[in-house]
């Protein structure tokens, strides 16, 4: 079984924490008060489709990741509390703040893709035989785990965008989220054999580095 050690808890209490602080004060800005609210891109527009086509527009997605649906779903977190009820002026809101979110997520992501690969060239030394740098090992081991589920955190939990027309077909978006399944899986796989199977825990993290460069690297190439 996955053990959940601090580092993974670490991660997913500073996502929680951001989504607790931040949702709350957020709520309390008019979209009068936010100057960029309209930059926001015509893929993310709450009403571009509205006014493009006289039609009805869903204010929230029919698929919607189950973290998404316990905090913003109709019935979710942030709608029975009343902090942030469903309309659109508030769609708008959470569309901007999704952005906000993401942005912070890539930005962690280069990062520990970056700590990744240092922890790649320690790992390295160390199975040649430098046993001085096991503790390094380990305490990079635990850096990488935190900053990796602090970005994962902050991409589950993010505000669902809105259901516009999809691209049909294979597009950078679809390779990340394919991606990040595998990374997922990987890490879990990592930290699992990290003291049971020296060898299964190489191939793991070397999975764990190598999908997790394509899924950070493949929004770069639209």
């Amino acid at each position: 079984m996955f053990k959940l050690n601090k580092s993974v808890v670490l991660g997913l209490c500073v996502s929680a924490l951001y989504l607790i602080c931040a949702t709350p004060v957020l709520a309390q800005v008019k979209c009068l008060d936010c100057p960029d609210v309209n930059q926001i891109s015509l893929e993310d527009d709450l009403f571009a489709e509205l006014e493009s086509e006289n039609k009805k527009t869903e204010l929230l997605p029919s698929k919607m990741l189950i973290t998404q649906r316990l905090i913003w779903g109709k019935n979710g977190l942030a709608r029975i509390t009343g902090i942030v009820p469903l309309s659109e002026e508030n769609r708008l809101r959470e569309l901007k703040w999704r952005r906000g979110m993401l942005k912070t997520h890539q930005v962690i992501g280069y990062t520990t893709l970056a700590a990744m690969i240092a922890q790649g060239i320690i790992g390295g030394k160390l199975y040649n035989g430098d046993y001085s740098l096991y503790k390094l090992h380990k305490d990079m081991g635990n850096a990488v785990t935190a900053l990796y589920f602090t970005g994962a955190g902050l991409s589950l939990f993010a505000p669902p965008a809105i259901q516009l027309n999809k691209t049909k077909g294979l597009n950078s978006a679809r390779m990340h989220k394919w991606l990040a399944t595998i990374h997922l899986s990987a890490m879990i796989a990592t930290q699992y054999y990290s003291d049971r199977d020296r060898d299964m825990h190489k191939a793991a993290a070397y999975t764990l580095v190598g999908s997790y460069a394509a899924a950070t690297l493949v929004l770069r190439f639209k």
